[in-house]
């Protein structure tokens, strides 16, 4: 027989729904890592590009679309964290 007392509360969230919760956020912490060093990449990549072609226009317009490229490529990054840091949150209230 189940009483008052022992009826599980419906506002409570179970351990794996904190975990769960936890590796969300865990993931999306690697996917901003992540952006940041591909737009890194870009970056070193312009730099080589405008240090040893310094002579060739050509090597240098693609240098800075791609110093362009990582810049956008970060600001891409931080938006998807943040949005997604948001909802997050906004799921753990949920339950």
């Amino acid at each position: 027989m189940i009483g008052k007392n022992n009826a599980p509360n419906q506002n409570s969230v179970s351990s794996s729904d904190l975990l769960a919760i936890e590796r969300t956020k865990l993931a999306n912490d690697r996917t901003l890592l992540a952006y940041i060093r591909t737009s890194l990449t870009f970056f070193a990549a312009a730099a080589a590009l405008i240090e040893f072609f310094d002579k060739n226009i050509k090597f240098e317009i693609t240098a800075y679309i791609t110093i362009s490229l990582g810049f956008i490529l970060l600001l891409v990054g931080f938006y998807n964290y943040y949005r997604s840091k948001k909802t997050i949150k906004a799921m753990q209230f949920i339950k």
